[in-house]
């Protein structure tokens, strides 16, 4: 199974540090470059891209997962009410982790119950004809 495990922006990050560049293609945009706490793994970015992708907010999305960077392409006048909402998608998209990892560990238990009772049934299907052959050499 997976290994899968939230992710989270940095927090102790020195701002100073953080890639801001004016984007190429949208006039007034910038490009600014979030450190997040490790690298997210496939499942993680999944739920995330559905995360953002179905949010109840309208505007032009442009955000985007590099390694272990969040990319936003917003203008100036957006920045604060995007960045309150990228934390509120890692926030979401982290519980969603939880939830998914609840229900493989569930899938993965019903897997192994499976497989217990087929190991116990073989086993009484071997005794009842070890038992029919004990009985038919009687005879």
């Amino acid at each position: 199974m997976v290994e899968v495990k939230k992710v989270n922006l940095l927090k102790t990050v020195n701002i100073d540090s953080i890639t801001i560049r004016k984007d190429h293609y949208f006039p007034n945009a910038y490009v600014i470059d979030f450190p997040l706490d490790s690298e997210p793994d496939h499942v993680w970015q999944d739920i995330f891209e559905r995360e953002w992708r179905t949010s109840r907010h309208l505007w032009d999305r442009k955000i985007f997962i590099i390694g272990d960077t969040l990319r936003l392409v917003t203008t100036p006048d957006e920045m604060r009410e995007k960045i309150s909402w990228i934390k509120e998608v890692v926030s979401s998209t982290n519980k969603n982790v939880e939830n998914y990892i609840k229900q493989m560990n569930v899938a993965e238990r019903s897997k192994l119950e499976t497989r217990r009772a087929m190991i116990e049934h073989d086993g009484t299907i071997e005794s009842i004809r070890k038992a029919i052959r004990s009985v038919l050499r009687e005879a």
